[in-house]
């Protein structure tokens, strides 16, 4: 009978993914074996109380009932190191402790017996229990201490076989992981690669990189292989703010036994609904100076072995140079694409010279150099606001807003009274569209300044921008004086409708002038573009 019940539990640890897996099936197992109507598996704790880690009964408690020191028919089998038994009305025993929200009024008999390990420490305790009284006769306690022996003995190997294996997975993890994002040049590659290959190669349910924005003093989500959108739009850090924002700040790995129920965790809602339990957070620092974090969660409850911190770390030190090559390698190709931005953005100043050299309208020198002037500027604010937001594109109602504020500084003369309104929506440009329309701004409001107002004294100018399913709208309106009778468009010898036509039509774009209720309104259309 030892033998082909050994053969069963040297099977279960055999199958078993998880340390928790394998309880399961133990418990399930002792219940059967021993014919009991329910078994329980508890371990010792930190405070040398227990802790529930499978029932048959109430496996919703797991990992969520814990017992003190000495607390219990278990608690009693774990302090003295000897099996307690109750053959008959467990329930009205004096140390018989009661389950929460459990009817155990039917617990007839109870078999308390500690786990031990190979070296004779208690680690554990397994319960016994049967809904009729039993009569525990010396061969059925040995019995029951043997199955108990099964358990200790199946666990003990399970978890020292587990550990090798996961310090050899975790050297060749650890190589993988460091060899991938070691061979990529760009920042968000590297960081996704990071939260996916060590979920994958070290079997964690969730990983994520925050980055310290050191302006804000924050640490900020920049990358995980989480797909609940919740998750992803987790909300920053403050340096010193729960554990994360400790890691950082004390540079030193923090471990959290269970994210659900740690006070200075933050999100208990979002990780009860993910299954995340143990955490540790590793900073990602070089040369002394902190960048990040990076944290790993376990779908259960578990200790994060030495080997297994020790590889992390590793990784975390290879992961800081790796995103810091990479922020480089993002830098010297903004570089080359500012020095790129600006030739063409030079190329275009020079083509505007020409077409103003080819216009003999001017009265003096003097008016032509302000005209050629405002349209250097104009191309000067696209570059000013891409300095101050993204590096790539720039909004379109922040260039109206800047050019509105240029041309009511300079161009507006002191007996006129004139304001501006800029409405609409900050549609957001690749650096090639946004130097075209602000281009094409500038014309449309000088354009409404000296035409709009040559007799009018004062009235309003107004900007308004719209987007809708990718097509952008602008329209530069004024209610100062009328277009002339018949007036035509394509007749107009206006350099400065002129360059409106060609730049509109070079965004694929249309432009065109109305009157409408007495507000004389341009109007440009053009689909906009997502990058370069």
């Amino acid at each position: 009978m030892a033998h082909i019940e050994a053969t069963r539990f040297l099977y279960a640890a055999a199958k078993a993914r998880s340390e928790d897996e394998l309880l399961n099936e133990l418990a399930a197992l002792s219940s059967l074996v021993s014919e009991s109507d329910s078994c329980d598996i508890m371990f010792r704790d930190s405070s040398d109380g227990l802790v529930l880690r499978a029932s048959t009964v109430v496996p919703e408690l797991v990992h969520r009932l814990k017992l003190g020191k000495g607390i219990g028919l278990s608690g009693m089998a774990l302090s003295d190191g000897c099996s307690v038994f109750i053959g008959t009305d467990a329930f009205k025993h004096p140390r018989y402790a009661k389950y929460p929200g459990l009817d155990e009024s039917d617990s007839g008999s109870v078999a308390a017996i500690p786990l031990r390990a190979p070296d004779g420490l208690v680690f554990g305790v397994i319960l016994y229990r049967r809904t009729r009284p039993t009569d525990f006769t010396p061969k059925r306690k040995r019995d029951l201490e043997e199955i108990a022996e099964l358990v200790s003995l199946t666990f003990k190997v399970f978890r020292s076989g587990f550990q090798v294996g996961n310090q050899s997975n975790r050297l060749g993890a650890l190589s993988e992981v460091t060899r991938t994002i070691s061979s990529s040049p760009y920042l968000e590659e590297v960081l996704q690669l990071l939260v996916h290959l060590t979920a994958q190669q070290f079997n964690y349910k969730v990983c994520t990189v925050r980055l310290l924005d050191q302006a804000r003093n924050e640490l900020v989500l920049r990358a995980t292989q989480a797909t609940v959108k919740a998750y992803q739009r987790k909300r920053a850090i403050k340096i010193g703010e729960s554990y994360a924002g400790r890691a950082i700040e004390t540079g030193q790995t923090i471990i959290v036994r269970d994210v659900q129920i740690a006070d200075e965790y933050i999100g208990h809602d979002l990780a009860r609904e993910q299954g995340l339990r143990s955490m540790i957070c590793v900073p990602l620092a070089i040369g002394g100076k902190a960048i990040g974090v990076l944290s790993c969660y376990t779908e259960e409850i578990r200790d994060f072995t030495t080997d297994e911190i020790r590889a992390l770390e590793t990784l975390a030190k290879q992961a800081a140079l790796s995103i810091e090559n990479a922020k480089l390698q993002v830098r010297d190709t903004l570089m080359q694409e500012m020095h790129h931005r600006v030739k063409n953005n030079l190329q275009q100043v020079a083509s505007l010279l020409r077409l103003q050299m080819r216009a003999a309208n001017y009265k003096s020198l003097e008016e032509a150099l302000n005209d050629i002037l405002t349209r250097i500027l104009a191309i000067s604010a696209v570059h000013d606001l891409l300095s101050r937001e993204d590096l790539d594109h720039v909004g379109l109602r922040s260039i109206a807003e800047a050019l509105v504020h240029h041309q009511h500084a300079s161009l507006i003369l002191p007996n006129k009274n004139i304001q501006f309104v800029v409405r609409g929506e900050e549609v957001r440009l690749n650096m090639t569209q946004a130097t075209q329309i602000a281009l094409v701004l500038n014309e449309l409001i000088s354009n409404a300044v000296e035409h709009g107002f040559a007799k009018t004294s004062e009235g309003e100018i107004h900007v308004n921008v719209e987007e809708k399913n990718d097509e952008v709208s602008l329209w530069v309106s004024n209610n100062g004086d009328p277009l002339p009778p018949n007036f035509d468009l394509t007749g107009t010898n206006s350099l400065g409708l002129q360059i409106v036509t060609s730049l509109t039509r070079t965004m694929g774009g249309r432009f065109k002038m109305t009157d409408v209720l007495g507000w004389t309104v341009s109007e440009v259309k053009f689909p906009r573009q997502g990058a370069e």
